[in-house]
């Protein structure tokens, strides 16, 4: 059975498993992985992939980030120690069930899967209603050097409980362009895979520098995963990022590569909207998880 964080234990961050049910009072990360995004409803249910919990331990933790607390949920193998880490990183709808199941499907695989709600200090993205205000009330006010320092913060707490220094990273729309930055950003880091993560931009003082801005600076190779009808991330911008790896005297950047899905769009991995694309997505996963391999992460 998953386990989860008790009203009393909740705020300490060096527990993992306990299993007293979490009360009512407690914090928002207490609806961790749990239910979708309003602003996505109605959710498709035909096609939601259920990642059972039969062999795992599930867990909700509170990282510390200086004085601060990072909600994050946990997978991992039950009773394994040592394992390869992935870093799961939300869409802009936060720590939601999708995501969850990824880390889940993560954890069925032998890792240990920790996704943190990247969002914490700005607000509660499951519920909004209306994605423009979302992206306005909350996303555009997430600045990239908080991310780097909680997903760090994440490494740090994952190393220090069941975790080796095998470590990758993997995210969706928002989360993917967050997993090239973070490539760039965290040494630990041996591997990526970015879900259509927006590649280029206006840099702003929330994002300084984008993806293509940063192909020199990679310390692990990324995979990156594309939709050729995606209309938020033209593809022409996948070829310049292309370019650009290959032209750089960086070993990860020239090691990285892209598959492009025709009539793919935007979010094709995501099974619980109407831009899933099933195979795409199965192929993308069953690219990925090799990537992983391959490049030390298993």
């Amino acid at each position: 059975m998953p386990s989860i964080l008790t009203a009393e234990t909740i705020t300490d961050a060096q527990a993992l498993f306990v299993k007293t049910p979490l009360s009512r009072r407690t914090f928002v990360a207490g609806t961790l992985g749990a239910g979708f995004a309003a602003a996505v409803m109605p959710v498709s249910a035909q096609n939601v992939i259920k990642t059972d919990s039969v062999g795992l331990d599930i867990a909700q933790v509170r990282i510390p980030v200086g004085v601060e607390l990072l909600p994050a949920y946990v997978a991992k193998p039950a009773g394994k120690t040592a394992l390869p880490v992935i870093l799961v990183v939300q869409e802009i709808f936060g720590v939601h069930e999708h995501i969850a199941d990824v880390c889940r499907r993560f954890a069925k695989l032998g890792y240990l899967a920790i996704a943190p709600e990247l969002y914490f200090r700005q607000g509660d993205p499951k519920a909004y209603t209306d994605i423009p205000k979302l992206m306005t009330d909350i996303v555009s006010k997430v600045p990239d050097a908080q991310v780097m320092s909680d997903l760090d913060a994440a490494v740090s707490w994952a190393l220090s409980k069941d975790g080796s220094e095998k470590i990758g990273i993997t995210g969706f729309c928002w989360g993917g362009r967050i997993t090239w930055m973070f490539a760039a950003h965290n040494k630990a880091v041996k591997a990526a895979v970015a879900w259509y993560g927006r590649l280029v931009g206006q840099a702003s003082a929330m994002s300084p520098t984008h993806p293509i801005d940063i192909v020199n600076m990679l310390n692990a190779p990324v995979l990156g995963l594309y939709g050729e009808a995606d209309t938020g991330i033209p593809v022409d911008t996948v070829w310049k990022m292309q370019e650009a790896l290959k032209a750089s005297t960086n070993n990860n950047a020239r090691k990285s590569e892209f598959k492009i899905y025709d009539q793919a769009p935007h979010a094709f991995h995501a099974d619980y909207r109407p831009t899933y694309r099933k195979e795409a997505a199965e192929d993308g996963w069953k690219r990925a998880i090799p990537w992983f391999k391959a490049n030390g992460v298993a």
